[in-house]
């Protein structure tokens, strides 16, 4: 999203969406180089008053919810180019849930090599532990390195991972509603739970054999919140049967619009209300009093990034070596999307760059060293929440995942800052209205009892 100052539309009715805000908590910051900056929170990353600063200051701003990532390798290739795994999510959401009252809190889980009994249970304990304010971005995982550390020598191929994630989300919510709270008699002279009362899935599938109950009660939202992240074909067919939340990734309004109509599309298509399914976007925000400072900053960190860091970077999102691409070149030609085998979201977002910037090499990794390709907006409070509104207003998102080049500077300026904007402008929460991650993003309690998937 590059960005010049947008005029603030008047826009009225039903356009007039409140805006949804999470914090995707990375590192020291989603540059890359963020580690390297003088001052930067590199020695605090197993710090978990860090991580509760980081969620105190997000509810400061009465966003909707914390994110964090997660990864199941250390990333040996690329451990020197700087921090990008530290605490475990689960365990320091459980922190962060006591250093917090309001605040959603999403983990990532990987179906790939989580047992779903397991995830389950902790994720029931998270949300009856925060109150209600647990959610969960289920992914598939996406590199051998990851499968090496579970008894796996590949990766399952791309169809089967999702496949299985879709088995995967079918038994955490037939657990999750395996021991109603209501079958707790707890009578002193009787018994203190009515078995009749309990629903154990019984699941045999093609992935997993689960009999249940679970051993944590149902959670207080009755499921935590269900996000996920795919861009591929099955990731998009998963999403709209069963996402809540979609952390997408978009260079540009046009594509971001395209990408939050067909799965609107599609969940509409399976009986599902599409509003009920935020599409939030990740957004890089530089924010400064001129146009000019925010420019500067962003210069300064991706001048703090070392060149062959950031080839190898590129060579992952791209598959294939790009050690000796001459910088000041235009990009090499690169295959199509279909023929590409990696991780495809991130692949389509640089082939949309390509397509839109026409950058050079050079260019190509200032663009990707934040966020990898997600959307980047610079300037004023005021031209970032321009910004903000022009995407939302235009269907091209319900609100966004913000992916602080800094932190925890970044997400303080965006708190301070953008928020008083939105806020002023009718767009954003002054308060919180309820106490669940369901009630910040307005989303309904779901039926008890798994709706049967129709369509294909």
């Amino acid at each position: 999203m590059a960005t010049h100052g947008h005029a603030h539309a008047s826009v009225t009715g039903a356009a007039r969406r409140p805006v949804r805000l999470n914090l995707f908590a990375h590192a020291c910051g989603h540059h890359s180089a963020a580690w390297r900056a003088p001052g930067s929170s590199v020695e605090r990353l197993a710090d978990i008053t860090y991580w509760e600063e980081l969620a105190r200051i997000a509810e400061r701003g009465r966003l909707d919810a914390v994110f964090l990532a997660d990864g199941q390798s250390i990333g040996t290739a690329g451990v020197e180019r700087g921090p990008a795994w530290m605490l475990e999510p689960l365990t320091a959401l459980t922190a962060m849930a006591r250093a917090t009252e309001r605040v959603g809190l999403v983990t990532t889980v990987s179906s790939t090599f989580w047992d779903p009994f397991h995830a389950a249970r902790l994720l029931a304990s998270l949300d009856h532990i925060s109150r209600g304010r647990a959610g969960v971005n289920v992914v598939t995982s996406m590199t051998d390195e990851e499968a090496r550390n579970h008894s796996m020598t590949a990766l399952p191929g791309h169809a089967q991972r999702y496949a299985t994630a879709g088995e995967f989300l079918e038994v955490l919510q037939g657990l999750w509603e395996s021991w109603p709270m209501d079958s707790i008699l707890a009578e002193p002279d009787g018994a203190y739970v009515d078995p009749a009362l309990l629903r154990p899935p019984l699941h045999r599938g093609e992935a997993f054999a689960v009999d249940g109950p679970l051993n944590v009660p149902t959670p207080p939202q009755g499921r935590p919140v269900l996000f996920q992240a795919g861009a591929s074909e099955p990731g998009r067919a998963l999403a709209a049967r069963h996402a809540e939340g979609i952390y997408a990734v978009a260079w540009d309004l046009a594509s971001a619009r395209t990408y939050r109509s067909d799965i609107r599309s599609r969940a509409a298509a399976l009986g599902r209300d599409p509003d009920a399914l935020a599409v939030m976007p990740g957004l890089v925000p530089y924010v400064a009093s001129t146009e000019e400072e925010a420019r500067r900053r962003r210069a300064e960190l991706d001048a703090r990034l070392p060149v062959q860091d950031s080839l190898r970077q590129l060579s992952f999102f791209v598959g294939q070596d790009t050690s000796d691409w001459e910088l000041d070149a235009p990009v090499p030609p690169l295959p199509p999307l279909e023929e590409f085998t990696g991780p495809k979201g991130r692949y389509a977002t640089v082939l949309r760059i390509l397509e839109t910037a026409r950058p050079t090499v050079r260019e190509l990794l200032g663009l990707l060293a934040a966020g990898g390709g997600h959307a980047t907006v610079i300037g004023t409070p005021e031209q970032v929440a321009d910004e903000i509104e022009r995407w939302v207003d235009a269907g091209a998102a319900d609100g966004f995942n913000l992916m602080p080049p800094i932190l925890p500077g970044g997400i303080e300026e965006f708190v301070d800052q953008v928020v008083p904007v939105l806020q002023r402008r009718g767009r954003f929460r002054c308060e919180y209205e309820g106490t669940t991650l369901r009630d910040h993003l307005g989303l309904p309690r779901p039926p008890q009892g798994i709706p049967a998937p129709t369509g294909s």
